[in-house]
């Protein structure tokens, strides 16, 4: 009985402790060791929190910010999103504000902004981009995002953006606007790490050629849950033998396991793949 339920935890929840725990370590790396230096602001609700630290000249600092400023956020998540979501999200905050005067310290690598902003950038995105791969947000507009997509359907880039430039804004006028610049730079780089890291949201569309298009559907349904639409007829200009064209939309992250049922059902089977901007209708998305 103990031993299984130990399987389902390490199934369920420990790659989420996990990933809110590197994401934890890792903002705490970025913030103290790059950000604060440089004088640099993070993206989100992490820049948010610098700034009530300016505001506030410390008295609210960075770390009591951090847990304060995603708080009604949190809960707006428990109740509107998943429960699960939510806990797992207020873990990975709050470890981040215990992680950030734990790892706080006097030495400054570099006093160069414009290194401090790449480096942090780059540890912050693949910390938000491996958190997020694990199932576990990082407060604040993962929060804002998932709620204006779940609720309305909306994009959120529009609001991400609005967002980020009045923390920039914040950043030029307490540091000059240098700053604001370089602080930009370390936006888009840990913007550039998160797409590299979290590949759930990068779609791909499948083309198949095969002679078994029935069992290559079945193999796709199942296993992934991904529709398949299938045309017939269709002839080879080489071989002059018909075959079926099968087309699907997957993730990135689901690629190699699409691939392997693909070699599984038909090694003969012809595929490309093709990056999709855009998709409409029915696209299923696992609940967070």
């Amino acid at each position: 009985m103990i031993r299984k339920i130990g399987k389902n935890l390490d199934h369920y929840y420990l790659h989420q402790v996990v990933g809110a725990l590197f994401y934890a370590i890792m903002l705490s790396l970025a913030l103290n060791y790059f950000w604060l230096p440089g004088h640099v602001y993070s993206s989100g609700f992490t820049g948010l929190a610098q700034l009530v630290d300016t505001l506030t000249g410390g008295k609210i600092n960075v770390a009591w910010a951090i847990a304060l400023v995603n708080m009604p956020l949190l809960l707006l998540a428990w109740f509107t999103l998943s429960k699960r979501f939510a806990i797992f999200t207020a873990m990975a905050v709050l470890l981040s504000a215990a992680f950030v005067p734990l790892f706080a310290t006097k030495t400054v690598l570099t006093p160069d902004p414009l290194i401090n902003a790449i480096f942090g950038g780059g540890i912050n995105g693949m910390a938000v981009g491996t958190a997020l791969r694990c199932g576990v947000g990082t407060g604040g507009l993962d929060i804002i995002g998932m709620e204006l997509k779940h609720q309305f359907r909306m994009k959120v880039g529009s609001v991400n953006l609005a967002f980020n430039a009045l923390i920039m804004v914040g950043a030029g006028l307490t540091y000059g606007w240098q700053y604001a610049l370089y602080s930009i730079i370390g936006v888009v780089v840990s913007a550039h790490f998160i797409d590299l890291f979290y590949t759930h949201q990068q779609q791909i569309q499948e083309m198949i050629v095969t002679n078994k298009p029935e069992e290559m559907t079945d193999t796709i349904q199942n296993k992934m849950r991904r529709g398949v639409t299938i045309i017939d007829s269709a002839h080879g200009g080489y071989t002059g033998r018909y075959r079926s064209i099968l087309l699907t939309v997957v993730t990135q992250h689901e690629l190699p396991e699409l691939r392997h049922a693909i070699k599984e059902v038909d090694p003969n089977a012809f595929y490309s793949e093709s990056k999709v901007e855009h998709t409409g209708g029915r696209f299923y998305e696992p609940e967070p």
